[in-house]
């Protein structure tokens, strides 16, 4: 199971920078003058600077697709699609996250040829998006029949926007998903995009998974605490402390990138 994450990944604390993208056609926020095009501009000139400054992968998401949905619409399978398609770095590895459909994840994932994807699997949540029930069952199943056992599945257990539903821990979730749902790393989040989780719940799911997976911080990375989470993870997602003034919705900037990376480096 970790070995596909440590295929793409073999270092000690790998960072993979998101690469947002703009909102899809449909969604509130489009911006229907700039098209589809716009939105692939915007992306290439932050994947530019990610790349260049040596990150050890890159994550497409439909970030700004807010409202979320729970099931994609053709249209935004179509045109994440089309942009990671069109996007994807031959310098490192990258992956693919539809907020909030596996499906739709993994199906973009296999056509681009992603070496990775995340969602949240697995559980029962309450949501800003209403009842949420992902079947890692089905998406792993949906994985073999595509012939695509290399990709590796990041299974999100503390999802933003949610809280899981009956009496687990965090860490007994951690651990079961990683035994019942087989997945290839695990990662923890702060209560929405940007927000970092408390330290004793990243040290809670690390203690409980004991390196049978790795434990990647999902939110809240920031240059002036992956110290304090190094010690309890196997790599790091990051993506506001690298935007114009930690905003999750502004640009990529090579300064905030460099000092990121010079952080986790050293921590």
């Amino acid at each position: 199971m970790s070995e596909r994450f440590r295929r793409s990944f073999p270092g000690r604390l790998p960072v993979i920078a998101m690469a947002h993208v703009p909102a899809l056609p449909g969604s509130p926020l489009y911006d229907s003058q700039a098209g589809i095009q716009g939105a692939i501009d915007d992306v290439r000139r932050d994947l530019e600077i990610l790349v260049d400054e040596g990150v050890d992968g890159v994550l497409f998401c439909n970030e700004n697709d807010r409202p979320y949905l729970l099931e994609a619409p053709p249209v935004h399978v179509a045109a994440l699609g089309r942009i990671v398609g069109e996007l994807a770095p031959e310098e490192c590895p990258f992956g693919v996250d539809y907020l909030w459909d596996a499906r739709a994840a993994l199906g973009i994932a296999v056509a681009t040829g992603a070496a990775f994807m995340r969602e949240v699997l697995p559980g029962v949540y309450e949501s800003d998006m209403g009842l949420w029930e992902p079947d890692a069952g089905a998406l792993l199943r949906e994985r073999r029949a595509y012939g695509a056992d290399d990709l590796c599945i990041l299974m999100n257990v503390t999802p933003e926007f949610a809280s899981a539903l009956g009496g687990r821990s965090a860490g007994e979730r951690a651990r079961s998903a990683v035994v019942s749902s087989l997945a290839d790393a695990i990662l923890v989040s702060g209560a929405m995009a940007g927000a970092e989780p408390a330290l004793e719940a990243v040290r809670e799911v690390a203690d409980a998974v004991a390196g049978s997976a790795p434990v990647l911080l999902n939110t809240g990375a920031k240059a002036g605490n992956i110290n304090s989470f190094a010690p309890f993870i196997g790599g790091v997602i990051v993506g506001s402390d690298l935007k114009r003034n930690g905003d999750t919705w502004g640009p990529v900037e090579r300064e905030r990138v460099r000092r990121f990376l010079d952080a986790a480096r050293s921590a």
